[in-house]
């Protein structure tokens, strides 16, 4: 299973709630086991800076390639993108993460 997590800076509280809607736009999209927009509570003391979090699941590369190759991905990315700053992608395999001290 692939593990794709994305997170974006609001530089504008205003736009916020706007980002987020933006980002809705994807939970529509057929391809994923699980996708979730979070709001940032920021809790964690060392850093505070990231807003939103996108989270999905997907069962594999070709899963989450039909998922961004989905009109809905293009057309959040159209709403999101003029009020967003910062934007951290990563996709990781969760069978060969590391789960206990190695």
């Amino acid at each position: 299973m692939i593990r794709h997590i994305v997170f974006f800076t609001v530089p504008d509280r205003a736009n916020l709630e706007a980002v987020r809607s933006g980002l809705s736009i994807l939970t529509a999209i057929p391809h994923a086991r699980l996708l979730e927009i979070g709001t940032n509570v920021k809790t964690d003391q060392l850093g505070t800076d990231v807003d939103l979090v996108v989270y999905g699941e997907f069962d594999d590369e070709a899963a989450l390639a039909a998922y961004k190759a989905h009109p809905n991905y293009q057309l959040s990315i159209e709403r999101v993108r003029p009020l967003r700053e910062m934007r951290i992608a990563a996709d990781y395999e969760s069978t060969t993460a590391v789960r206990k001290p190695i």
